[in-house]
């Protein structure tokens, strides 16, 4: 199959533009993949066609997921939402399922996994649920504010080989209960769902911190990438 990874991009709502972060890329280039940013649309046969020449997806970090999506209101705390990103990457996460092409969510792609597969979210962490464990840390974002532990079972562990790695962290949302389609693989110091993978796939994985920003000072960030890579 193809190394191509397809990227989902970011959207600035303000200025009407999609963008992107360079580590997203560069990960995937430095494990030995080859990045290239989709369109941003929600058009499925635009999609599709993008989709046929990737090899596997990456899901971004970005706006909040719309509280619609796993049945509730919108909370005074929860941020924007996108409508066009929700669709996009629900069509792109059922074709990896489908297709058993490798799919890799990161932040918000954890996020937006469990809740499309019927899973829920805390809208917000610091309001609802009680932490002193640092989630939203301020430059630089490569430096770990907290460790997480990788359950012993887990694909995760198989490919990093410890059960507890430091992380950086940047978000305020977070799995409140777990989708049946999905498994835990790290949990943070509080007690909160850092990582997750979908059984009986090759490779349909999830993290919550940001392997994107500290794969150059971060062996276990680049082995996610890397392994990302193997399965595409």
């Amino acid at each position: 199959m193809s190394k191509i990874i397809g990227v989902v991009p970011l959207w600035d709502e303000k200025k009407e533009s999609v963008w992107m972060i360079p580590g997203y890329l560069n990960g995937i280039i430095n494990a030995g993949g080859v990045p290239i940013i989709l369109p941003f649309t929600d058009d499925e046969h635009v999609l599709k066609k993008s989709a046929e020449l990737c090899g596997g997806f990456l899901l971004t970090g970005g706006q909040d997921v719309d509280p619609k999506l796993y049945g509730e209101k919108a909370l005074p705390e929860c941020g924007m939402s996108c409508k066009v990103r929700d669709n996009m990457e629900a069509f792109l996460l059922n074709l990896a399922i489908n297709e058993n092409k490798p799919l890799l969510g990161i932040c918000r792609g954890i996020q937006f996994m469990n809740a499309a597969l019927g899973g829920t979210l805390y809208q917000d962490i610091p309001t609802q649920y009680n932490t002193y464990t640092i989630h939203c840390q301020k430059p630089p974002y490569d430096v770990p504010v907290h460790n997480v532990t990788v359950t012993e079972e887990s694909p995760l562990f198989d490919v990093i080989r410890k059960t507890e790695v430091s992380v950086n962290s940047y978000h305020h949302q977070a799995v409140k209960t777990l989708s049946d389609k999905l498994r835990p693989m790290a949990y943070s110091e509080d007690g909160l769902i850092e990582a997750v993978y979908m059984p009986h796939r090759k490779f349909i994985w999830a993290v919550q911190w940001h392997p994107e920003l500290n794969f150059k000072v971060e062996e276990s960030s680049a082995e996610i990438f890397k392994h990302l890579i193997f399965n595409a």
